[in-house]
């Protein structure tokens, strides 16, 4: 990053855009270029006005108007860093206009005599006319490198002894994907709570942070594969693929899978095998708000997905889940006519970060509908099938919902007291979503009969319920013949012995 920035300043760009909460640490990485490349350094705010770094000394130029008007002033080949520039360069400040006018005009003296402006703000936000004059930079998060100096600052402040080995790699495993300031508050939170570093509370600290900037949330699921029914297809392809992200592997020369789509009908766990995954590869799940990336100001939503994946990138190894991917791009054909090219911008984005960016990082995409999806995307994915479940799926998933506790109970019902073949039977076409609506109508069903449900009960619910396959037999039949060929089915067909069953069933009648 640092070399990055000299390289932009002896090009003699005169602007740049450095996107990062870490104010603090950008600072000092400016003092340390300004000292390497002998050049002469301000900074400003519009609580203090311009401060000269060589000096100390302070300008009374608080006025964002002002302070671009100095640049024609400024010595050449220095650099002013702007702070928290960006709240002026929104429409709703009452001299926008003057503003951006201002600030094309600060740009050509700037470029004329080798200065640069550069902008410290925590979210991109530049209007049309300048977006294709500044340089955006996303400052990336602090490697282990440097959570490991802050760590050992931590240790020497409190009389602790520098962590070293497994203890400390596991530290700096939960610290990874946050700022070095919030590092440094995580640490000595768990001197407070526990007297020591403890990676279990700096794991929950960081699932509080990365849960604030509104587009992912860290997902700590207990399930396991034990907890899907059916999908064995899709389970045994994962299982195959939980040690490619290791160093063992890097060192065999093995390339991880950039990921998968799970497409197909709704509600037939789909999302709950995405779940499963960390469990898996034994890795954390960082979960997308897909349709919060978009943002009203230009380049902000490309900025959104920025820093979605620069997170991703600092947690790595990890899983990145987007759910529902397909109303995120469905209307990336049109995207020039309905939104500005927004759509198609992002799109580009992430493909573009897919492909040559990241290392370390699993996708995990679910959609009901492949039509909506671009084809690019899909060509960088193992792209499963998830079909209505079929009878074996079906008991399989009736067994994990009867023997699964509830709320407060302690004894979970047992699954080998209910005719499991005759309630797989009876719920045939309908969903695992479905299943588990229709075990909880059961359970209420014996609750206020005071008793246990009873297989009577789940079959009576059943005959009630109309299944998916008859409510949405168009849609699924068209979603079938759109798969058809595109996918790898996530389900294994129906075992030969229960085949030769339905055979000898059939025959009798």
């Amino acid at each position: 990053m640092k070399n990055r920035i000299i390289n932009y300043l002896r090009a003699g760009y005169p602007a740049l855009y450095l996107v990062s909460h870490e104010e603090s640490r950008i600072e000092h990485l400016c003092a340390s270029i300004a000292t390497e490349t002998q050049r002469h350094m301000f900074a400003w705010s519009i609580s203090k006005g311009r401060q000269d770094l060589a000096t100390g000394g302070f300008e009374d130029l608080t006025d964002p108007c002002d302070i671009l008007d100095s640049v024609a002033a400024m010595p050449a080949d220095s650099f002013i860093l702007l702070r928290d520039f960006h709240y002026f360069l929104v429409p709703e400040y009452p001299m926008f206009a003057v503003l951006v006018r201002k600030f094309k005009d600060a740009l050509v003296h700037a470029k004329s005599k080798g200065i640069c402006l550069i902008i410290c703000a925590a979210e991109l936000k530049l209007p049309p006319d300048l977006s294709k004059l500044v340089v955006a930079i996303d400052f990336e998060l602090p490697d282990r490198d440097t959570l490991g100096t802050v760590l050992d600052r931590i240790c020497e402040s409190n009389d602790l002894p520098i962590l070293a080995g497994e203890e400390r790699t596991a530290i700096l495993v939960a610290a990874s994907g946050l700022t070095t300031s919030e590092a440094e508050d995580a640490f000595s939170l768990s001197l407070v709570e526990v007297s020591v570093i403890s990676p279990e509370i700096i794991q929950r600290e960081k699932a509080n942070t990365i849960r604030k900037n509104g587009l992912l949330d860290l997902v700590k699921s207990p399930l396991t594969l034990a907890d899907v029914g059916g999908l064995d297809n899709l389970k045994e392809w994962l299982v195959e693929k939980r040690d490619t992200f290791t160093d063992e592997a890097a060192a065999y020369g093995t390339e991880p899978p950039c990921g998968i789509l799970c497409v197909g009908q709704p509600g037939t766990g789909k999302s709950l095998a995405a779940k499963t995954i960390s469990s898996i590869f034994r890795t954390h799940t960082l979960r997308l708000e897909a349709g919060r990336l978009f943002g009203s100001l230009v380049g902000q939503s490309e900025g959104n997905w920025r820093l979605a994946h620069q997170t991703a990138k600092a947690v790595a190894p990890c899983i990145m889940w987007i759910d529902e991917v397909d109303g995120l791009f469905s209307g990336a054909g049109a995207s020039g006519q309905t939104d500005g090219g927004t759509t198609d911008r992002v799109l580009k984005a992430i493909i573009q970060d897919m492909q040559d960016d990241s290392d370390g990082i699993f996708y995990v995409f679910t959609a009901n509908d492949i039509d909506k999806l671009p084809e690019p995307l899909i060509d960088r994915l193992a792209v499963w099938n998830v079909d209505l479940p079929n009878h074996e799926e079906r008991v399989a998933i009736w067994r994990i919902h009867i023997a699964k506790p509830r709320r407060k109970q302690t004894v979970p019902w047992n699954p080998d007291d209910y005719d499991i073949q005759a309630i797989a039977t009876a719920s045939e076409g309908f969903s695992g979503r479905q299943i588990e609506m229709v075990w909880k109508d059961a359970i209420d069903m014996g609750f206020n009969a005071k008793r246990p449900p009873a297989t009577k009960d789940v079959l009576d619910v059943l005959a009630k319920t109309v299944p998916t396959s008859k409510t949405m037999a168009t849609q699924i039949e068209a979603r079938r013949r759109r798969l058809e060929g595109k996918a790898h089915s996530a389900s294994k067909p129906l075992s030969e012995s229960y085949d030769k069953t339905v055979t000898r069933r059939i025959s009798k009648k």
